[in-house]
Formats: C-alpha cells, structure tokens, sequence
C-alpha cells in the first residue's frame, strides 16, 4: 500500500474552490467546443460541407471529421502531459483553453462546399484535429487541478467536477444549437445561423481563462517541483520522460484503464451522437431530438457527482463494475424504446442511458486515472489512458452507422451486442486492476494503485 510523504503540501480550502469551479467551468468550455461538434456532425454538416454527396455518405463522412478529434485527443494528452508534468497543471491548462477557443471560433467562420469546395471540408478536418489537441491536454490538468488540491477522502468527488462538465457542455452547446435554429428558422440556420454557437466561443474562453488565471498551482505539484530543483544536477538530467515513464514501468496499468474506459466511451458516443443522427432518421423532429438531449446531459451533471462521490465511500471498482453490468444490459433497452416513436419514451430513454447508467461507469474515471500514477508523469499518464479510451466514443457513431446501412432491420441488435460486450471488457480489466481509492497522490511510485489488494473494500481513501 501506498504510504503518505513525510512531507504533505499545505492544502488552501479556498485554492480547492477555486480549483475546482475552474475544471468544472473549463470542461464545460472545452466540451462546449468540442462536442458542439459533434451535434453539428450529425444535423448541419451533412449539408454544408458534403453537400455533393448522397445522404448516407455525407453522414459518414461528416461523422469521419467528428472522429479525427478523437484520433488527435492521445496527441495532446501526450504532448501537453508532457509540459503539464514538467511546467507545471495552471500553465499548461491556460493553453489548451486558448487553442480550443481558437479553434471553435474559426469553425465559425469556414466557407461552406459551396462557397470554397473541397477547401471548405480540408479546413474543417484540420480545425477538428486542433480542436481534439486541445481537448486531449485540457481533461488530465483539469482532474489534476482539482485532484491534487483535494483533501479528506473526497478526491473522487472534487475530481468528478470535470468529468461533470462534460455533459453540461453538451447540454449548453445543444441548447445553443436548437435556440438558433428556433430564432432564425430551418433555412437561415443551414445557411449561416449554425455559425452562431461557434462564434460565441470567444466569449466562453475570456470567461473561462479570467477563472483559470486566479487559481494556484497544485500542492502537490508544487512539492514535488520543489523536491526536483533540490536535487543534484546529474540526477535532474537522468530525469526520464513523462511518456518513456508511462510506457516502461507501468504498461500494464496503462492497458487496463484503457480496458475499463472504453465502455463509457462507446456509450457515450451512442447516446450523443449516434442516436440523434438515428432518431431523426427514425422520424423524429431534429428538435425534439436536440431538446431531450439538453434534457438529459443537465441531468447527467448529477448523476456524474453523485456516483463519484459514493466512490470515495464505496470504492472506484464497485461503481464503475455496477455500471457496466447496467448499461451492458440497458443497451439492449435502448433502441426498442427509440423505436417506439414516443416523444416520451425516447426522453426516458436518454435520460435512463446518459443520467443514470452512463454516469456510473463515467463519473469514477476522473478520479480512478488520477490514481494510477506518479506525480511526475501523472499527467501524461492520466491524459494517455483516458483519451485512447475516449477513441471509442469517436469512432462508435461512424461505426454503427456502416453497421446500420449494412445489416438493415438487425443492426440495433448488433450495435447493442457490441455495446455489452466492451462492458464486459471493464469488468474483466476492473477485476484485474484492483481498487485503487485509498492511494496517496503525494510521492507515490507508478504503478502500485493496480498492486493493491483487489478485495473491492477500501480503506479509508487518503487524499494527497
């Protein structure tokens, strides 16, 4: 078992705060941004920059685009990991919000097929990857910044403010896209209102960086920075880096949070992104589609802090375990009641998949990935496991819905196979990985969350 460092960083009750309202407010803006495309992936791309292609192509290859965010998310988890384990967690978090605002706004402003022809799409794609660089370094500080400044045993709880950002930037950037589209109507909003949810961008990033810049690097960054300049000159140069440190002495940690965070993702990306694409297809009103998914991402704000924080008591491994047994099931459940045609039934169906089962499975992550590494390639490490997880949330939409145009009235029950089975992956890697809620951040070597005992019972958690 991990032990504590005989030398704790003081920890600032207001610091917390302030660092926990910054992850909180810089996921939703980061996610805002990066999931506002994913909304836009599926209702308006199509026709504005594919419009020379058939239905079923122009949803592929916009959900194409959507997936090489995805695809560039480990880059920037690796290269800002890098400079957030060196730099430091504040500084390298007020770039990655920068990039992503940047990014956002000047999606906003692309000419569409029309206008610049195949221009318009290569620009798209390549603001796409920025955007998953950026978002690919912003989630690993961001736990970090909350993590590292937690104390009492509640990491999972301050840590899970991010990961709860997530879906309220989905339901900000949902609820942007259906007040234009409702203000200027169908056509206006095909031709340009869509640009408006981009735009305002700029506006989220000068708030979200006045936030950011107030807020104190972590404590226990900071002592173990302080420990590193301490040391003699010839033992910093043999300092290894962030990514070889990942890589050499801990692969198979690395592999098994990989295992236990696709599930998540794969669902995620299902209830998200594929399902509005399904549903307006299945005869549904883009509206009423957009309004349940505003729905039920608020409410996924609470479900997300209210599963994490029962992981402080209960343990990461029986949460996460219990939540993949449940949407394994669920997945089943799902588009049945999508098919019902009920403006009802597919708002219980959201609400049920993103609220209640999803957040189980997703909630715990932030905190679990903080946990299996060292201060000085936590980052990295963190940044790494989660992101390539997270490819299963960009690929799921463009893969179900090959699946979909191939396999005809069959398709749901496959995609919903597949869904149970990457379920069935995190159970088997949670068995394998252990618990790992009682780790102390402070001084701890790589790997040792996963060579905890693996009874599920943990101790009383020690926050750094």
């Amino acid at each position: 078992m991990r032990t504590a460092s005989p030398r704790p960083a003081p920890h600032d009750p207001r610091q917390l705060r302030r660092a926990v309202t910054s992850s909180f407010l810089g996921s939703v803006i980061e996610y805002y941004d990066f999931l506002l495309y994913s909304t836009a992936a599926a209702v308006v791309f199509p026709h504005v920059f594919f419009a020379d292609l058939s239905p079923t192509a122009a949803t592929l290859a916009s959900f194409t685009t959507f997936a090489t965010g995805y695809l560039a998310r480990p880059l920037g988890g690796v290269v800002f990991g890098h400079f957030g384990d060196r730099l430091g967690r504040k500084r390298t978090l007020v770039v990655t919000m920068s990039l992503m605002g940047v990014a956002s706004f000047l999606i906003g402003v692309l000419p569409t097929y029309g206008q610049a022809g195949t221009l318009a799409p290569v620009c798209l794609l390549l603001l796409r990857i920025v955007q998953g660089v950026a978002v690919g370094g912003e989630w690993g500080g961001a736990v970090l910044l909350s993590a590292e400044h937690a104390t009492g045993g509640r990491r999972g709880l301050w840590a899970s403010f991010t990961n709860a950002g997530a879906p309220f930037g989905m339901a900000v950037s949902t609820v942007a896209m259906s007040a234009t589209s409702a203000a200027v109507g169908e056509d206006a909003f095909l031709s340009w209102g869509w640009r408006i949810p981009f735009l305002l961008s700029v506006v989220l990033l000068a708030v979200g960086l006045f936030i950011r810049l107030r807020v104190s690097e972590t404590p226990v960054f900071a002592e173990a920075d302080k420990e590193q300049k301490t040391r003699p000159v010839q033992d910093a140069s043999r300092r290894p880096l962030p990514l070889l440190d990942v890589l050499r002495h801990h692969p198979r940690v690395l592999l098994l949070g990989i295992g236990v965070g696709l599930s998540a993702f794969v669902f995620q990306g299902t209830v998200t992104t594929y399902i509005i694409s399904y549903a307006v297809q299945d005869g549904f009103s883009r509206q009423t589609v957009l309004n349940s998914l505003a729905v039920s991402s608020t409410l996924a704000v609470f479900g997300i802090i209210g599963w994490s924080a029962l992981s402080d008591r209960q343990g990461r491994r029986p949460v996460v375990m219990a939540g993949a047994l449940a949407v394994g099931a669920y997945a089943f459940a799902l588009f049945p009641l999508v098919d019902t045609g009920s403006t009802g039934l597919l708002v219980l169906a959201l609400v049920l998949g993103q609220s209640l089962v999803h957040p189980m499975m997703y909630g715990p992550l932030a905190a679990l990935y903080t946990e299996l590494f060292s201060t000085r390639s936590r980052y990295t490490g963190a940044s790494l496991g989660y992101q390539i997880a997270g490819l299963g949330a960009g690929f799921a939409p463009l893969i179900f819905t090959e699946v979909q145009a191939g396999a005809g009235t069959g398709a749901t029950t496959l995609i919903s196979a597949v869904i149970a089975a990457f379920c069935l992956l995190t159970v088997v890697c949670l068995a394998l990985l252990g618990e790992t809620s009682r780790t102390d951040l402070t001084g701890a070597d790589p790997g040792a969350a996963a060579q905890l005992p693996v009874d599920g019972r943990p101790e009383t958690a020690q926050a750094s």
